[in-house]
């Protein structure tokens, strides 16, 4: 980086660029822990009504089409592959792989929403949303089966929040990239980007076995 670039990148509060990027750093980790005691919360209280309605889960659990949620989570995980590559690229100063890698980032991101979406209209169908028309066949316990579908939808809502606020990032890193503003002695949003976009992904990784796989066997 030329010195009018450095100069530009360094805010007026840091001393050096590698100051910047630790503190950014730093600042990016401290929210991904209130994140990750956020959805703890949620975590805890589906664990708790799990272990309580374990047959009325386990029935609703079934009813989710476990190829659709698998194929999302490949989606996300070759998302979290194509962003580590976008972190590589800007690394090593290929303006053209970041863009490249930035893009497919932002388009795996959107096949996951859609296949979200659709997902959720089959349950919209089923009159599997908790409210006045909630049905569900196969078990007596319609309130803790509504139960399990209020924490899907919370679960996997809050989820699909956070991976449109991460499209939005991903689209402000590519117009970054576009413009030419990273190289290989400035990267830091890149970075802190990846950081945010692979703790959405890892939050799937827990909710897919969480929500989907719930004793299968017995079905």
């Amino acid at each position: 980086m030329d010195s009018h670039t450095e100069t530009a990148a360094l805010r007026e509060q840091f001393e050096t660029a590698g100051q910047q990027k630790e503190v950014s750093t730093l600042g990016m980790w401290i929210f991904l822990v209130t994140e990750i005691m956020f959805f703890g919360g949620l975590f805890l209280a589906y664990a708790i009504y799990r272990r309580e309605f374990a047959g009325a889960f386990a029935v609703a659990s079934n009813t989710l089409d476990v190829v659709v949620g698998a194929v999302n989570t490949a989606v996300l995980l070759c998302s979290s592959f194509t962003m580590v590559l976008a972190v590589r690229a800007a690394q090593i100063g290929s303006r053209k792989a970041l863009i490249w890698f930035l893009i497919l980032t932002i388009l795996l991101g959107g096949v996951f929403l859609g296949v979200k979406a659709y997902e959720w209209n089959l349950k919209f169908e089923e009159h599997h949303v908790p409210g006045p028309s909630f049905h569900l066949e196969g078990t007596q316990e319609q309130g803790p089966a509504q139960l399990f579908f209020s924490l899907y939808f919370t679960m996997t809502g809050l989820h699909a929040l956070h991976m449109l606020v991460g499209e939005g990032l991903m689209l402000f890193l590519l117009w970054q990239a576009y413009a030419g503003k990273y190289t290989p002695e400035y990267y830091t949003p890149v970075d802190i980007g990846g950081l945010y976009w692979h703790f959405v992904d890892i939050i799937w990784i827990f909710l897919f076995p969480l929500l989907y796989l719930i004793a299968r066997h017995q079905h």
